[in-house]
């Protein structure tokens, strides 16, 4: 056996249980999904084995693309307002000293010390009539009668921006903590001001980070379930509860697997984005 036969069966033999975790894991549910959504459902749930296009006729036939549209929308606003905190807590964090810095690190990554679920259930103690916003604003006479915050599409998009805006500073942190700070410093001695300074060359340089916690952000956010769920009722529903309905509820399982292989393709855009610029960086 030749060297370099050698080192092919060694690196065969490394990447066989990350390989054999994929297939396992992430292909063949995928493959099953698609595959059911070419079947036709069941009369008591289930699937029959007969192959149809009718779901994704139904899929395209306009009625449910509201909920897509709203899910797409609430998505990409969680995912500007998380890049508008994130973006300047991120060069705060790492423009500090290592002590500060790893203090505060340490806070953003304290909420995932606790589970999801409880966290977006605390908001409804914050948002409802009776809660601590609406109690404080009336106790600072900004109000006059509460407000109706939980329920609506604004509550959800507060919660899906507090679930995931730890993965936007992460991203951007790890960007701008290797950025090199002396071009900011040529820069300005070639006469650019700050404002010049950011938009020719820091923001440039930290694209990866944004492009990267931008998909972090958007991808869990379009698919979310839970937050809508809890906080925004049967007033917000996104297409992740429109596939939960059709799997547990309609017992629709070939339509709802339709709507997930729809949610797929949908995520998989921005992630051959975050691809595509980062072979030209």
């Amino acid at each position: 056996m030749t060297i370099k036969t050698r080192q092919q069966t060694n690196l065969f033999l490394l990447l066989s249980p990350a390989t054999a975790w994929l297939i396992i894991f992430f292909i063949l549910p995928v493959l099953i999904v698609l595959l059911y959504s070419f079947l036709e459902r069941g009369t008591y749930g289930g699937v029959t084995w007969i192959f149809t296009l009718s779901n994704y006729q139904r899929l395209f036939s306009g009625l449910f693309w509201g909920v897509i549209a709203r899910s797409l929308w609430l998505a990409f606003l969680t995912t500007v307002a998380c890049l508008l905190v994130g973006y300047p807590l991120a060069f705060l964090i790492a423009t500090r000293s290592p002590r500060w810095r790893n203090a505060l690190l340490l806070l953003v990554i304290i909420p995932f010390w606790t589970n999801f679920l409880v966290r977006t259930y605390a908001w409804i103690i914050l948002l409802r009539s009776e809660g601590v916003v609406n109690t404080a604003l009336q106790s600072l006479h900004i109000i006059s009668e509460p407000l109706n915050l939980l329920f609506t599409p604004f509550a959800v998009a507060i919660g899906l921006i507090y679930g995931y805006l730890p993965f936007m500073v992460l991203p951007l942190y790890s960007s701008i903590e290797r950025f090199n700070f002396s071009l900011v410093e040529a820069a300005q001695d070639l006469g650019a001001n700050d404002i010049r300074t950011f938009w020719r060359v820091f923001l440039p340089l930290t694209t990866r980070g944004i492009v990267a916690g931008s998909i972090l952000v958007f991808v869990p956010a379009v698919g979310a379930f839970i937050t809508p769920d809890i906080l925004g009722g049967s007033k917000t529903m996104m297409v992740g509860n429109l596939i939960q309905n059709q799997f547990f509820k309609a017992r629709d399982w070939p339509f709802g697997s339709a709507l997930s292989m729809l949610l797929t393709v949908i995520v998989l855009i921005p992630v051959l984005i975050y691809f595509r610029v980062s072979d030209e960086s």
